[in-house]
């Protein structure tokens, strides 16, 4: 008696750990808890749905909602395996999945799913909650415009600023730079208001005050700076010239010329893990007040006098290529060009030279020396022109370095300001300078979620609710390989899923 034997070989990949992850994180339980579902939907549950199509996503690199089915059909075993015992493929059809990112697309169904996330990732991770992150990215697309829509013309952080885009505020958690907010934004909205709501949901979040954030200078706002001050919370970010002006640092530096004020050295180790100094500067205390409502905040900021040595050479390098270069300009100038008429009077050479010291930013750098010399030129007989003699003027610029004015510029280069509330015995100098420079954190998570991995661009909704929809469950799949990057080693799988994937193997 004879019998046949029936093979099934499908390709598992990482779609085992994956799952295995978000179900360690109970994200399907949470999808299905926190949104409601239509009343006809049947077969595999909204969770469900949603985490094997993160699955797909984080795998293929890919959000295509038409391709989802044809994966799942040549996985099925697998997905049954680790998923649900139940799982077709046509519970993965571009229909069902709009309909969850329907679900997804309600800002108050989101709002408490977050927070619910939030709180047991931080609980089941045991995950400490100090320093949070913000900022804002943008992503470009081929959208329709309209006049209340989602999709707008604005500053692109893509260089493109002939498509319309969408803006994306994060908030996430150090180290992991873990998302903990996500809010999509009209892409014609300036950065600067997005911080505070961002902050506000993760206080709410993570119920707790006292925590670090870490933004760029558009969250230095001193409304955002007072709102974070006023709630016992903490903020880190650069300063720029219109909050402190080149005259104030200048002042700050004083002392720092005169040889009064010593410089506390910032190292970090290197390459080859040897610690090597990458900065140098002091710290000053400033007394705030700002107006909130109907209530005056007071506060001490510390201001962080901060010189990159890596930005002060470039800088200088920068700035002799620029004199050079002036220099060069300048000189050319005396030597006379074929259809290109002689200067004939200072006058002239003059404007043409300052014109050239305003192109390159030297101006006061260059000392310029104008002569005017006249000579006497006998021009014989030619037909019949009688012979002559001709009074001709040349007028000549020369440069010289004004190395005074120079050494100035020098000392001021490579310098920049930073603040903080957080007081220094639980934030150092050294410490401070050192948390923002891990600002790559962050940008590795955007560089995700727009490149490979996620692959928000380009994107393939032209509905507004679905696009926005899309955008969180990204963040949610940031979420799942930010925490495999940084813990899985703790990411248990079912002792079940490991025994089935076995005897399926």
């Amino acid at each position: 008696m004879s019998e046949t034997l029936t093979v099934t070989i499908e390709s598992a990949d990482d779609i085992p750990v994956l799952l295995a992850s978000m179900s360690h994180l109970g994200l399907a339980e949470l999808v299905d808890e926190h949104f409601r579902r239509h009343g006809n939907w049947q077969g595999l549950s909204p969770g469900g749905v949603l985490t094997g199509w993160l699955a797909y996503v984080l795998s293929e690199g890919d959000h295509r909602l038409n391709q989802v089915q044809g994966w799942a059909a040549d996985r099925l075993h697998v997905l049954q395996t680790t998923l649900d015992a139940k799982v077709r493929a046509l519970d993965f059809s571009d229909d069902r999945l709009a309909s969850g990112l329907n679900m997804l697309s309600d800002d108050n169904e989101w709002a408490a799913f977050e927070r619910a996330l939030n709180q047991r990732t931080v609980r089941v991770y045991d995950l400490t909650a100090k320093c949070v992150r913000l900022d804002s990215t943008s992503a470009s697309g081929h959208w329709e415009v309209t006049e209340d829509g989602l999709f707008q013309f604005g500053h692109s952080k893509d260089h493109r600023p002939d498509l319309p885009q969408v803006k994306v505020m994060l908030a996430t958690l150090d180290p992991l730079g873990m998302p903990l907010v996500t809010q999509v934004i009209f892409g014609d909205k300036a950065d600067d208001p997005l911080y505070i709501p961002a902050i506000d949901e993760v206080r709410a979040s993570l119920n707790r005050h006292g925590l670090l954030y870490v933004g760029d200078c558009k969250m230095m706002a001193l409304a955002t700076r007072a709102h974070l001050a006023s709630e016992s919370d903490y903020y880190l970010g650069p300063m720029v010239l219109i909050q402190v002006p080149q005259a104030t640092i200048e002042t700050y530096l004083q002392p720092v010329w005169e040889g009064q004020q010593a410089l506390t050295p910032i190292s970090r180790d290197n390459l080859t893990k040897k610690s090597a100094k990458i900065a140098e500067g002091f710290e000053r205390l400033e007394q705030l007040t700002a107006t909130l409502g109907d209530r005056t905040v007071t506060w001490t900021e510390r201001r962080l006098i901060v010189r990159s040595l890596q930005h002060t050479a470039a800088a200088e390098a920068a700035l002799y290529k620029r004199l050079a270069h002036a220099e060069a300009a300048i000189a050319a100038l005396n030597t006379p060009k074929q259809s290109k008429t002689p200067f004939a009077d200072v006058a002239t050479l003059q404007k043409a030279a300052e014109a050239l010291l305003k192109q390159h930013n030297v101006v006061g750098l260059l000392t310029l020396t104008y002569t005017e010399t006249v000579q006497k030129r006998h021009v014989r007989k030619y037909g019949d022109r009688p012979a002559e003699t001709r009074t001709e003027t040349t007028v000549q610029v020369s440069v010289q370095r004004n190395a005074t004015a120079i050494q100035s510029v020098e000392r001021s280069l490579g310098w920049r300001v930073y603040a903080t509330n957080q007081p220094a015995v639980d934030l150092s100098f050294e410490q401070a300078v050192l948390v923002y420079r891990d600002e790559f954190l962050f940008e590795r998570g955007f560089g995700r979620i727009k490149g490979r991995s996620l692959s928000l661009a380009p994107m393939y909704l032209a509905d507004e609710g679905r696009a926005t929809a899309l955008i969180r469950w990204l963040t949610v799949g940031l979420r799942v390989l930010t925490l495999l990057d940084g813990v899985v080693p703790t990411v248990p799988m079912k002792a079940q899923t490991v025994e089935r994937l076995k005897n399926n193997a």
